[in-house]
């Protein structure tokens, strides 16, 4: 438990330290808005640029951190207070060392001035993989990530959505103050990278797929899947909607490249089976990844 607890608060870190990455070297120099308090504070700062944006940030998130202690509880809230407050200090002081103008940070040569869209790119992977994270060990950065917490946790939505939506509601604040329609178009394309990174990490990047068949022919299925294949499988009793009649449903997780297989061999032996394909986000067990301490 020590070793675990750790290793959760070095990715909290880790965490803080891409998502400061990401806004002082790809999103504030180029005015682009990700969402979030930080967004935000890209706006404000455009409109009063003494103060820095990750000052911006921490005043709107001590509200917020008082709301997700209240409702996730005192551990949540204190790997979220440490984020919350690491990433704006690590945000001001790179800004302080390197600088806020492109054509002079580390001497110029990351002056992604001509070239936004791969600056969203790159911002937006490097902030998902730091909200990712944070929140698959039970943290978040604050501000509006907090708000697609609860978003999430009320609405029964994915968390990479909820901060889709969350976020897409601060862009739009942004084309208003910046009055510039092109800004807001590269910040939706950081908030779609940054949200399937997010998904990436959080539900994990499995490549498996989850089958489920009906067929008459269900034996010939069978001795594919355990012969050929060599994978194991679990028969689900159901019944017809319409007829009635009691069938044998076949359940069985596979890896993305046997998927074409399993789909060549039904179509010989039952061309009138019934197959669903379901992404599976992780799969534990014999045959796939191990059960590990995370």
């Amino acid at each position: 438990m020590k070793r675990q607890t750790i290793r959760q608060w070095l990715f909290v870190v880790v965490g803080a330290v891409l998502i400061a990455t990401a806004f002082v070297l790809f999103i504030t120099p180029y005015r682009i808005v990700p969402g979030g308090v930080y967004g935000m504070g890209v706006v404000l700062n455009y409109l009063f640029p003494k103060i820095q944006v990750g000052t911006y940030g921490l005043s709107m998130d001590i509200p917020l951190l008082l709301i997700a202690f209240q409702l996730f509880g005192a551990r949540f809230g204190a790997k979220t207070i440490v984020a919350a407050l690491l990433t704006p200090l690590i945000m001001n002081g790179m800004t302080l060392a390197i600088g806020s103008d492109p054509a002079t940070m580390l001497g110029g040569k990351i002056d992604l001035s001509n070239d936004i869209l791969l600056s969203c790119t790159f911002g937006g992977t490097l902030m998902g993989a730091g909200v990712g994270l944070l929140l698959k060990n039970h943290a978040t950065s604050g501000g509006t990530d907090i708000v697609a917490m609860i978003v999430s946790k009320y609405v029964h939505l994915p968390i990479s959505r909820s901060v889709l939506y969350v976020d897409s509601a601060v862009v739009l604040f942004g084309l208003v103050v910046l009055g510039d329609w092109k800004l807001p178009l590269y910040s939706l394309v950081t908030i779609f990278v940054s949200s399937r990174v997010i998904d990436y990490i959080v539900d994990g990047g499995s490549g498996d797929k989850l089958l489920f068949i009906l067929s008459d022919r269900h034996d010939k299925i069978r001795h594919f899947i355990l012969d050929t294949l060599e994978r194991g499988g679990t028969y689900i009793k159901a019944s017809g909607m319409y007829t009635g009649a009691d069938k044998e449903m076949i359940f069985v997780v596979v890896s993305r490249r046997e998927v074409a297989l399993m789909r060549d061999h039904i179509r010989t032996v039952d061309p009138n089976a019934f197959m669903i394909v379901v992404d599976a986000h992780e799969t534990l067990g014999e045959g796939f990844k191990t059960f590990e301490k995370s």
